[in-house]
């Protein structure tokens, strides 16, 4: 083998593991069912995907509804009598619907029901109504409840894919959120 052919062959070792790396990840055919908290992909077919500066626009000239889906672990029903529980809290950006636990991969028929009336509720029953769906950074329950409301029919689904940690770094208001109430489980 001669010198320039090794060198090339060791170059292309090097850069292609490096440039998979940086590929961002494709959309599954289904939903995300675990790993939630990971790079997300840079679309999502049949939504809007919006920048920090998008979503603020949207939320400036109050063209949209918002929707956090952010988990939230419920109070476990055993816990000792007296025992303190304290929920972890929440900011949200202003006006939003707080719908938690909703962009779970997979959803039990009551998780179901909340998400589709939260939807409703959001939306004010126009499956055209604008709805931006968020949670934080890098999370797929967003991109799983986005997906959703487009599969419940809706045709204005806007995905925010840096949700309130890019809400926050813009410096953009935030409120202390309480969320819808949930189904028992």
């Amino acid at each position: 083998m001669t010198r320039p052919l090794a060198a090339v062959i060791v170059a292309a070792l090097l850069v292609v593991p490096a440039w998979a790396q940086q590929q961002e990840p494709f959309e599954p055919e289904g939903y995300r069912t675990d790993n939630y908290r990971a790079p997300v992909p840079a679309t999502l077919t049949g939504a809007r995907v919006l920048t920090t500066e998008q979503a603020g626009a949207i939320w400036r000239a109050n063209s949209g509804a918002f929707v956090d889906v952010m988990p939230r672990p419920p109070k476990p029903k055993n816990l000792p009598a007296g025992t303190v529980w304290r929920d972890a809290p929440r900011r949200n950006i202003p006006g939003s619907i707080w719908l938690p636990d909703s962009g779970y991969g997979m959803l039990p028929p009551a998780m179901d029901d909340y998400l589709q009336r939260g939807l409703a509720q959001a939306s004010r029953g126009d499956k055209a109504a604008l709805l931006v769906i968020y949670c934080v950074a890098d999370c797929w329950m967003s991109w799983n409840a986005a997906k959703r409301a487009l599969a419940y029919g809706y045709s204005n689904v806007a995905w925010y894919p840096d949700g309130t940690d890019g809400w926050e770094g813009a410096k953009l208001p935030t409120e202390e959120a309480q969320p819808e109430p949930r189904p028992d489980q």
